[in-house]
């Protein structure tokens, strides 16, 4: 796994930066996956907002962001091509993408 360091970035930045690059993989129904919250703890429905806004800009079509339970989210990090290291300091903010194929023109 490759760690790249995107210090004081954060992911609604970096989504709108590098989403028009990065081909989502349009075949899944969720290319988008965060983390649920733990029992008794609250989401801020912001956070998830303002990613998909960011989305979005480059993937209008996109479908909602799917949530999986903590550790489910732990075990598909440890298959990541890259772990992306930001500034975001949002709680519940990290968040998985799946990559889809880039055209060649």
């Amino acid at each position: 796994m490759t760690v790249l360091r995107a210090d004081g970035l954060k992911i609604p930045d970096l989504l709108k930066a590098i989403l028009p690059l990065f081909e989502l993989d349009e075949y899944c129904d969720n290319p988008l996956i965060m983390m649920s919250a733990v029992e008794g703890d609250t989401l801020d429905p912001k956070v998830e907002e303002s990613y998909l806004e960011s989305a979005r800009q480059s993937n209008i079509e996109i479908e909602p962001v799917l949530r999986i339970d903590r550790f489910a989210f732990y075990e598909r990090t440890k298959s990541a091509f890259a772990v992306v290291v930001t500034g975001e300091l949002a709680k519940y903010g990290n968040l998985i993408l799946k990559k889809g194929v880039t055209p060649v023109d």
